[in-house]
């Protein structure tokens, strides 16, 4: 197969020919008449024919060159919308997250859509709490992580700090901490370490604590107590939404912190769009807001 022109010469083709002068078209490309005439003769020469015809009053093209600006016009046309499509692309961001942060998050990423639609983002939840960027095509994470132990590339959102929840409705029947003894414990983990670790903070023992039910999720706990079915540990951090829509209420005052949190995470190494800069400082701030 022939070797394709050079574009270089394509372009000052097609310039020539709007122009149909040489003078005028180095104008217009910056540069000498006698290149253009040179990028001309060279065109034509591997072409093996001649494009224009050269007349005292100016040029006029050879039927090989009508057929040729036809086509170049094509080539550059395509190349023109090719520039403007995708340099206007909106690049959609990929976020990852684990269901137990839904809660607080899902709201705010849908009013981040009201105000920003210029910066679509596409969520992906999973029941596991880090990424791992190696293998994993996303933009940023948010992950629940010890405290003390996060990157440079990772946003503090909150700490976990556990507290219990329950529908309002149960609210009073738990006038006292003795009063736990006659609800059903809902367990966002198999271990009961979430109720183990708020009990001892609260110096208080109860001895049904191994009878509720066990979860595997925190949303799914916090599900069945919004319905009235039992009294869960919830992280207070993420219950903002519910506390303020009704749906749960928190019926004692003590939180524990537990020595974790969540974070925003990029991948390590890189520098963030202009587009994910933007979403992190906005999460970052209904964070310290809530």
């Amino acid at each position: 197969m022939k070797r394709l022109p050079p574009l270089p010469a394509l372009h000052t083709f097609w310039i020539t020919v709007q122009c149909c002068n040489f003078t005028r078209a180095a104008e217009q490309l910056h540069i000498t008449q006698g290149a253009v005439s040179r990028q001309i003769a060279g065109l034509e020469s591997h072409l093996g024919y001649a494009l224009f015809q050269r007349q005292a009053r100016g040029l006029s093209l050879t039927e090989e060159g009508r057929e040729w600006s036809q086509r170049v016009q094509q080539v550059f046309g395509l190349l023109g919308d090719a520039v403007e499509q995708i340099g206007n692309r909106r690049h959609t961001l990929q976020i990852k997250a684990s269901t137990c942060v839904m809660r607080w998050l899902l709201p705010r990423l849908m009013q981040w859509q009201k105000e920003r639609p210029d910066v679509p983002v596409e969520l992906t939840t999973t029941v596991a709490y880090s990424v791992d960027f190696r293998r994993e095509q996303f933009d940023a994470a948010v992950i629940y992580a010890p405290i003390a132990e996060q990157s440079a590339e990772a946003r503090h959102l909150f700490d976990e700090q556990l507290t219990p929840v329950c529908a309002p409705a149960l609210l009073a029947g738990l006038h006292t901490l003795a009063d736990l003894q006659q609800q059903v414990l809902l367990h966002p983990t198999r271990d009961e370490r979430d109720w183990a670790r708020w009990l001892k903070a609260a110096d208080t023992q109860l001895s049904n604590v191994s009878q509720g039910h066990h979860f595997e999720t925190l949303d799914l706990a916090m599900n069945v107590a919004s319905q009235g079915s039992g009294v869960a540990m919830g992280d207070s951090a993420l219950m903002g939404e519910d506390l303020k829509a009704g749906r749960l209420a928190m019926p004692f005052e003590l939180r524990v912190p537990t020595g974790k949190g969540y974070y925003l995470v990029y991948p390590p190494g890189t520098v963030p769009s202009a587009g994910l800069e933007a979403l992190m400082d906005w999460l970052v701030s209904q964070a310290q807001q809530s």
